[in-house]
């Protein structure tokens, strides 16, 4: 079988060997993630984008090698009348060049489709979004296999469903990959997404906000950093939605995202952690009520009806999926849970104090932790080191982990970068509008008031703990012995610097 002469070429022929070499690559790594289970997020790389790529090339080769040589056989007959290639099927060269090519294109279809769809259910599949680019992307990647959404695809919330924000997370992704490439990235990645999806489009298919009103009672324990690690619990009754299940969207926290009513919010920084000025809207009346804090007056633009926000899921579960605890915070769950042995003397105290240092690198860091719980309790309590150095091996364990789990050196991530404003402990989460500073013409005020939100029914350390009966509430008590000074500052303005 031969072919006709135009394809006697080195470019024809360097074509078909890359086009072949990549398309049996193409196949073999194919059998070896499905036959027998066995590929990464590399493999997966190579197999479904850049083989593709060389496979096209190598094909695009073959006619322009042929289309070179015909040139210049007629640049040799200088024949003027022969502009066109003649297709004569009675040639047998031109017959056999004809059938490989609907063969080869039959071929080529058929694994194009295939491949394009395994290569979208790779590029929408977690292990891309999450470990391609690893040293950028292990924050997020390890927070959100620690989080209530581990098991929801990366893809479900950051693109949705639709081909318009399809196309809009792959283009805005070309210039993510850019990023990388050329490491033009900052550290830490820049937040909120200012071009994420709306919540309601995402967040609502799963989260039916009428049907998740109930209020919820939660129990906080914490944990001093004494010797004795004093435990210290709260338990709030925290009015997600009304006490009367008859009263709807009316009361509760939820009623922000009432339908019959819209908040917008002037956010005066780019985390939107700072609010300059927030307008009430009731949809049914038409009332518009407009709230301004006079501290933040000169920072409100002209033209501030073009940046005003409206307010969604996302403004207090701004991390539903990749939340960074603090070391207060995980450290009171392992020792709840019990990986940290509350017997150990001060090993709250020195937990704090190791974890709240900058260190430059991972690997730093978990030595400093191993090295700073050592030398702590051999130069303090050394008959610790001697009759429990299992519990101490234990605890060193657990930081370790925590810390790994939730700071990340080398791109600057951790809770202070990206505060979780569900809450005012560590952020200055609600008060960000709830702070007796915005105040409309008419005279009413965004209130701080606690109650508002959650309802105290018992507080204190276990054999001396104070329960509210009925629907009577406790006056918070704090911890610490800080007498009224709670009151008179933002919890976050001293907590942020603990912890």
């Amino acid at each position: 079988m031969k072919l006709p002469r135009s394809f006697y070429s080195w470019t024809t022929i360097s074509g078909a060997a890359l086009a072949f070499i990549s398309l049996m690559l193409i196949i073999f790594m194919m059998l070896i993630s499905l036959v027998f289970d066995r590929g990464d997020t590399y493999s997966g790389l190579v197999t479904f984008i850049i083989l593709p790529v060389f496979l096209v090339i190598g094909l695009l080769m073959i006619p322009l090698g042929a289309l070179r040589k015909m040139k210049q056989k007629k640049e040799l007959a200088s024949d003027p009348t022969e502009k066109l290639p003649i297709i004569n099927l009675n040639d047998p060269g031109q017959r056999t060049a004809v059938l490989i090519f609907i063969l080869g294109s039959t071929v080529f279809l058929l694994f194009s489709a295939i491949g394009s769809y395994e290569a979208f259910h790779y590029t929408e599949s977690n292990e891309f979004c999450g470990t391609l680019c690893h040293n950028v992307m292990e924050p997020e990647y390890v927070t959100y296999h620690g989080s209530a959404h581990a098991r929801v695809n990366c893809v479900d919330c950051h693109v949705g469903s639709g081909a318009d924000w399809y196309v809009r997370s792959k283009l805005s992704g070309l210039y993510q990959v850019y990023s990388v490439l050329t490491e033009a990235y900052p550290r830490p990645i820049e937040t909120p997404v200012h071009s994420l999806r709306p919540a309601r489009e995402t967040c609502e298919k799963c989260h039916w906000p009428e049907k998740f009103y109930d209020p919820k009672l939660v129990t906080n324990r914490h944990y001093l950093a004494d010797e004795q690690n004093t435990e210290w619990d709260i338990t709030l009754l925290v009015k997600t939605g009304p006490k009367l299940s008859a009263h709807g969207l009316q009361e509760g926290i939820h009623w922000h995202i009432n339908p019959d009513v819209k908040i917008e919010y002037l956010p005066v920084s780019k985390k939107r952690d700072t609010i300059g000025l927030v307008i009430y809207t009731n949809l049914k009346t038409g009332e518009v009520t407009t709230y301004r804090d006079p501290n933040l007056e000169q920072e409100i633009p002209d033209n501030h009806t073009e940046m005003l926000r409206t307010m969604d899921c996302l403004d207090c579960h701004n991390r539903p999926s990749h939340d960074y605890k603090s070391p207060s915070v995980f450290f009171n769950q392992a020792m709840s849970a019990g990986i940290i042995s509350k017997t150990l003397p001060e090993i709250k105290l020195v937990a704090m104090g190791l974890l709240q240092q900058t260190y430059g690198t991972k690997d730093s860091a978990l030595l400093g932790i191993r090295e700073g719980v050592l030398d702590y309790y051999e130069s303090n309590y050394p008959e610790v080191m001697i009759n429990e150095s299992d519990k101490v091996e234990e605890a060193i364990i657990a930081l370790q982990e925590g810390y790994s789990n939730n700071i990340f050196p080398y791109m600057k991530a951790d809770w202070r970068q990206y505060p979780n404003f569900l809450g005012h402990i560590e952020s200055n989460g609600c008060y960000r509008c709830h702070n007796n500073s915005f105040e409309s013409d008419q005279g009413r005020v965004i209130s701080k008031e606690c109650n508002l939100c959650h309802d105290i029914k018992s507080q204190g350390s276990p054999g001396n703990m104070q329960h509210a009966a009925g629907d009577s509430v406790l006056f918070f008590q704090h911890p610490v012995d800080i007498d009224l000074g709670w009151q008179e500052m933002n919890c976050y303005d001293c907590h942020v610097e603990l912890y």
